[in-house]
């Protein structure tokens, strides 16, 4: 991914920044529409990965739609030019402010988490004279089979209305006046690579359709989230995920009503392979069971190994085009700048040997990377170049 060229112009750009591969983005787009198109399926891209503008505005090109989680996502969706027909609104905690800017904005769908929020946005609806189109986000208890912190259809998990309340919650929505119900929401979870998670949300989607069906309650949309995995330890090999494979599952396996609409919620999958974390080595520290690479990167620029033990390929990509022999590979532990244990990028990191001025590739930082960056330490937030301008 990075030639001579390229890594050249890196060495005139203060580091940290962040780089993102435009072709790539471009590439995953196309990908992403010519596999939904098949089947008329109806895409959103989650701004909580990435709400970069230069890049939400390629991704709107697409004619793509927003999946927001916050007040201030919607109202960048907004300022991006995101149709509010297009945007829907998620989250368990919508403040009324939040709910207030939405119904002004007359976007496409809340998806709501639980029958008291559904009432409050009843209320704040009807003291404009305005009927809220939304979803109800059904916990299907179904396990994602990823790590625990960003597995979200559990019971256990704060997401959802579980199905037992299910009844009770549709029996309330014919006291709303103001509430139109015209979908079903469901996300499992993130970095799902192991495909028959989905297929097992399929079959949970279609007993809960029959349970509507029964009810006779006429359902128009059903929002499948989103959740489907990059490979971070393959960057280069796997640019784009399989979305032809992951669109056609649900083909396969969701039995839907006649006209009913699928909807998507896509994040990582779409922006996280697009990113690189550009840094460059500070110091060589020697430890005693390891050496230490220390960047001037961290958490602050890259949260997820903190938060998560994630991983992200590490390369010096000054020194990965010298040859050198396989034997001058040396262990490092690839560690920030942050006054905390966990700012660390990765442990026994083999790399050839690195020495203080080295650039440093933390790959597949598209998703939760800039968008989770902080100024903690006082730290300056750092920019973003793009491939383009290069």
């Amino acid at each position: 991914m990075f030639n001579q060229n390229l890594i050249s112009k890196f060495n005139s750009i203060k580091t940290p920044f962040y780089y993102y591969d435009t072709t790539i983005l471009n590439k995953t787009l196309k990908a992403v529409k010519t596999e939904s198109d098949k089947y008329n399926f109806i895409v959103h891209y989650a701004l909580k990965a990435n709400a970069n503008n230069e890049l939400l505005s390629i991704i709107k090109s697409y004619n793509i739609g927003a999946d927001c989680v916050s007040g201030n996502e919607v109202k960048k969706a907004v300022e991006c030019n995101f149709s509010s027909e297009h945007i829907v609104f998620a989250g368990v905690g919508k403040s009324d402010d939040e709910i207030n800017y939405a119904l002004e904005q007359n976007i496409f769908c809340f998806n709501c988490e639980s029958l008291q929020e559904i009432e409050v946005i009843n209320e704040l609806a009807k003291s404009k004279n305005k009927t809220a189109s939304i979803a109800l986000r059904i916990n299907p208890n179904v396990n994602a089979n990823t790590h625990k912190y960003i597995t979200t259809g559990l019971e256990e998990n704060k997401f959802g209305i579980n199905l037992w309340e299910l009844e009770h919650v549709v029996m309330q929505l014919k006291n709303l006046a103001n509430i139109n119900l015209i979908g079903l929401h469901f996300h499992i979870g993130s970095q799902i690579t192991d495909l028959s998670s989905f297929k097992s949300l399929c079959l949970k989607v279609n007993e809960i359709q029959s349970w509507f069906v029964s009810h006779k309650i006429t359902i128009e949309n059903i929002n499948v989230g989103g959740g489907l995995g990059v490979d971070y330890h393959n960057p280069d090999e796997n640019q784009v995920a399989d979305f032809a494979a992951y669109f056609k599952l649900f083909n396969d396996f969701l039995e839907l009503r006649p006209n009913q609409k699928v909807h998507f919620e896509l994040g990582r999958a779409i922006i996280a392979q697009c990113g690189t974390l550009i840094s460059k080595v500070l110091y060589i520290k020697n430890g005693v069971n390891t050496n230490f690479a220390i960047l001037d990167a961290g958490m602050t620029e890259l949260m997820r190994p903190a938060l998560y033990q994630a991983y992200h390929k590490i390369e010096n990509i000054s020194a990965s085009h010298i040859q050198q022999p396989t034997s001058n590979n040396q262990k490092y532990d690839v560690v920030g700048p942050i006054c905390e244990s966990s700012d660390c990028f990765g442990k026994a990191v083999n790399l050839p040997e690195t020495k203080r001025g080295d650039l440093i590739a933390l790959r597949t930082a598209g998703a939760y990377g800039e968008v989770m960056s902080s100024a903690y330490n006082l730290r300056d937030r750092v920019k973003a170049v793009y491939s383009d301008n290069l």
